[in-house]
């Protein structure tokens, strides 16, 4: 008989007190945006970002609170708990409770993007590839976290790797194991899309080659990891076997294609955006 790991882990690095303490949460969200801030630094020392030392950091910043944060909380609360919401419309400032949508922060950082491009009148592909670039590496991070915290938890299993999480729902009346989807989705979103945008990054070197990567790599691994996620309770599935994720993703999928033809079409600037040839 196989003995399932089960997941007893604490979501707090350090806790000081009941409820309160460094949370592996919170400290994935940090190192995502350290790493962010490194990366474009390190791409602006190549020549590869044409932006001052104040700009990138403005940048940073607003993508961190105007991107993720808030792209991301307002995407939970009007993705997945709309009606909630719209009840209590007060919850979207109660971050406390948990939910962030990582389409609500993809959307929210292009805008972000969107702006900075037209501030500082700037190249978007080029902005948008250097950011894009370090983003699998705060998925990454965000996933792990998920598996730590217990949430986001995959869909029943047999197979010898599967966790026992004791909040998810019971199949049966029974606590069952199940796919630690969340570590799935770490290294689909997370590795495999890092050394995609890697490469597209490093050889093909092409204005948009990234960004337009990003989009349409994630769509598609996002759909393959959410095979193995248990939808939410909620909401449930979709014409009988479609997550909400799922159905997302497609929307992001199709935003890849409007960034293709906006390039072709000559509608962003791209005069400026061939990336130095210099390594």
């Amino acid at each position: 008989m196989i003995a399932y790991f089960v997941h007893h882990l604490s979501p707090f690095l350090i806790q000081f007190s009941a409820g309160f303490g460094i949370r592996y949460y919170g400290l994935a969200y940090a190192l995502g945006f350290v790493f962010l801030w490194l990366g474009m630094r390190w791409q602006r020392k190549r020549g590869w970002l044409e932006l001052s030392v104040r700009q990138l950091d403005d940048l940073v910043f607003w993508i961190a609170l105007g991107g993720v944060m808030i792209g991301g909380r307002l995407g939970y609360c009007l993705l997945y708990d709309f009606f909630h919401t719209l009840k209590e419309p007060w919850s979207v400032f109660e971050i406390w409770r948990g939910g962030m949508s990582s389409h609500g922060g993809i959307l929210g950082v292009l805008i972000v993007l969107f702006w900075a491009s037209w501030k500082w009148k700037k190249p978007f592909f080029q902005i948008a590839d250097a950011a894009v670039w370090c983003a699998p590496i705060g998925i990454f991070f965000g996933r792990v976290a998920n598996f730590i915290n217990g949430e986001l938890w995959g869909r029943p299993t047999t197979l010898p790797w599967g966790v026992v999480f004791p909040d998810a729902p019971l199949v049966d009346g029974q606590v069952v194991p199940r796919h630690p989807s969340q570590l799935y989705e770490a290294l689909l979103e997370g590795v495999v899309l890092f050394g995609i945008l890697t490469y597209l990054r490093f050889r093909k070197r092409t204005a948009g080659a990234v960004s337009i990567g990003f989009l349409f790599s994630y769509s598609l691994l996002r759909i393959i990891g959410e095979c193995f996620r248990e939808p939410d309770l909620h909401i449930g599935y979709y014409f009988g076997f479609a997550t909400q994720g799922q159905l997302l993703s497609l929307f992001t999928l199709l935003l890849a294609f409007v960034l293709l033809y906006m390039k072709k079409r000559g509608i962003l600037k791209t005069s400026k955006e061939s990336i130095a040839a210099n390594h």
